[in-house]
């Protein structure tokens, strides 16, 4: 383990606290960019996000001021949900990254196999981390969705005269 700080040795407490609260916000990524690409195609639900504010699926703007379209009360209930699952169901205290959801529906009794999926959910998460942060970086440089920038065929921002570069 590439540790240059020495935090195994000197905190090792601490070390398995990050380690974890990584992974979390690495799964967290993850479906952030499924849902960035998802939602930068798209493909929406149908019928309503809000009723009473007479919001569909399909009203929200993809990109990521999409949030503002979303009710206070529903952005209430995003965040008490993840509260929820924070505390009760997935607490970071719990420092192996096993919640009982299992890989794909299937348990994986074999502990070799097993920290080998939980380092390739931690390099996957990283790039998901890395992939998202950029992708909302370059819709704030160029404002235009990934899809715009793709379909623009504006995908370097140093070289095709369009980008803040």
């Amino acid at each position: 383990v590439y540790d240059p700080l020495g935090w195994m040795d000197s905190e090792p407490e601490a070390f398995e606290r990050r380690r974890a609260v990584e992974r979390k916000h690495g799964r967290v990524a993850m479906a952030a960019v499924v849902g960035n690409i998802v939602h930068n195609n798209h493909i929406v639900f149908d019928g309503y996000l809000s009723p009473s504010a007479n919001l569909k699926f399909s009203d929200v703007p993809t990109g990521i001021d999409g949030y503002k379209a979303i009710p206070v009360a529903g952005l209430a209930q995003i965040l008490a949900f993840f509260g929820l699952v924070e505390m009760a169901w997935m607490p970071a205290s719990k420092y192996d990254g096993d919640y009982g959801v299992g890989f794909f529906g299937t348990d994986v009794k074999n502990p070799e196999e097993k920290a080998t999926k939980l380092n390739a959910e931690l390099n996957n998460g990283r790039a998901a981390m890395l992939g998202i942060i950029g992708n909302m970086v370059g819709e704030c440089l160029t404002g235009q969705t990934m899809y715009e920038q793709y379909a623009a065929g504006h995908i370097s921002p140093f070289g095709d005269g369009l980008g803040a570069f």
